[in-house]
């Protein structure tokens, strides 16, 4: 059977892009690929990268605090200019957009802007009537921000909707308590708003290790946000130009904004699925197994879609992993157990490898290297905040089996840790390693002594 392509991709995200681009210039495939938005996907124009350009807007106030402990009295911030910040974001959005689109075109992508949705196990159909066929079909259209189900939730914002705000809310509420909640109530707080953040758990960042959850808990409300735990909103209502929230214990506060960042759900609806074999999970989640196919042997997913581990790297390795199988006869699976990760929270940063200490223990005996410690950098500045290291070690065989770090550019930090970590390293090729002095990643090498002993078999 003669085909159109040799691949379609839906999807113009991070790992859909590559995995076209890899399939078409390195492997000599015919590709088409469609794309209902901009190109880029989530973490270019939505995510990842306006986050964290808007992260580095909303330091200047605290670097100023800083400098004035430094000797410079007279370091100020001054006052944020939204609307010019906002006009210079959008241009590098273009930028990067742009660079995408010219990288696939360049490679021999075929790109179509429209939505795409699947007719059968090899047939795509575009929003606008037309309808191509492919040898292979790959889905990578991501996931979408997910509302509460509450009444008056439509008066809202979401994630994406930070970006393009007319102005900085003098008064916000952030709802959730996972890394995004907590990275932009951070961000709103530090461009002038006052955040709060509601959560229905009695600390942040269900699903990180323990003590780490205390300290960006801690840290959150050492920067000014206010903490309603254990709350939940019940209702939005309008309330003149702002909203007013209800809680389910019956408190009512007005805001100008509310913000719910309350998860997200992979983007399968509209997609077709059910003229074909595909199968979903229970979230909605396209199931696929090791080499991302799904049940029907002509369609493959990766990135959030699949629900697997949603972060962009990961979606990129699955794209490209998809390529090489697929196109270019060299199989290669990707591990999801061993993923680095950071939260963009401020001052100190969370960034993490591997197990957390509760996770360690339940699979056998473990050590437990801590340090706890003011940076010699914001000690001098006045700053009472505190750094974290722990290393979680195997009693049996030594290997690390996780690293976490909680300090200033503590993803950074934990980017190098993730190969050794990958590598199997041992608690003891960690104190080989002679510390570069004086910073804070020498921590990791220079800890000793076990503060604690844990695990089910000791």
């Amino acid at each position: 059977m003669s085909f159109d392509y040799d691949l379609f991709v839906i999807g113009g995200g991070s790992g859909g892009v590559r995995a076209a681009r890899i399939a078409s210039s390195q492997h000599g495939a015919r590709v088409g690929l469609a794309e209902e938005s901009r190109m880029g996907g989530t973490c270019v124009i939505r995510g990842c990268v306006p986050k964290k350009l808007m992260i580095f807007a909303s330091q200047a106030p605290a670097a100023a605090a800083e400098a004035r402990g430094y000797g410079w009295p007279d370091a100020d911030a001054g006052s944020f200019d939204w609307p010019a910040f906002r006009a210079k974001l959008h241009d590098e959005l273009s930028r990067l957009e742009g660079i995408y689109t010219d990288g696939l075109r360049a490679a021999g992508v075929e790109i179509h802007h429209a939505r795409a949705h699947l007719v059968d196990h090899h047939t795509v159909a575009l929003a606008d009537g037309r309808q191509f066929t492919a040898k292979h079909i790959l889905i990578a259209a991501g996931g979408r921000p997910s509302l509460p189900g509450i009444p008056g939730e439509e008066l809202g914002m979401i994630s994406d909707d930070l970006f393009t705000m007319d102005r900085v809310p003098g008064r916000v509420l952030v709802v959730g308590g996972g890394f995004i909640a907590c990275e932009y109530a951070t961000i709103l707080q530090g461009l002038g708003a006052d955040a709060t953040l509601a959560y229905r758990g009695d600390k942040v960042l269900r699903g990180f290790d323990e003590e780490c959850r205390q300290l960006v808990t801690h840290q959150l409300e050492h920067v000014g946000i206010t903490l309603r735990l254990n709350a939940n909103p019940a209702r939005l209502d309008r309330e003149g130009a702002g909203v007013r929230v209800t809680y389910e214990d019956g408190a009512a506060e007005s805001y100008d904004a509310v913000m719910f960042a309350t998860g997200r759900h992979p983007y399968t609806a509209g997609l077709g699925l059910e003229n074909t074999g595909v199968q979903l999970g229970e979230r909605g989640e396209i199931v696929v197994d090791e080499w991302s196919q799904t049940a029907v042997p002509s369609v493959y997913a990766v990135g959030d879609v699949t629900d697997r581990v949603n972060l962009t790297p990961v979606a990129i390795r699955e794209g490209h992993s998809f390529a090489d199988t697929v196109f270019g006869a060299q199989p290669r699976r990707v591990d999801h157990d061993l993923v680095a990760s950071a939260v963009y929270v401020r001052p100190h940063e969370l960034a993490t490898i591997g197990l957390t200490e509760d996770e360690a223990a339940d699979r056998g005996p473990v050590e437990v290297y801590q340090v706890l410690f003011r940076p010699m950098r914001s000690l001098f500045a006045g700053s009472e905040i505190r750094a974290m290291m722990k290393l979680v070690v195997d009693c049996n065989s030594r290997r690390v089996l996780g690293c976490h770090i909680f300090a200033p550019e503590a993803g950074e930090m934990i980017q190098l840790a993730a190969v050794a970590v990958g590598m199997g390293a041992t608690k003891e090729q960690f104190d080989a390693a002679i510390a570069v002095h004086p910073t804070l990643a020498e921590e990791l090498v220079t800890m000793r002594q076990p503060v604690r002993r844990g695990g089910a078999t000791v």
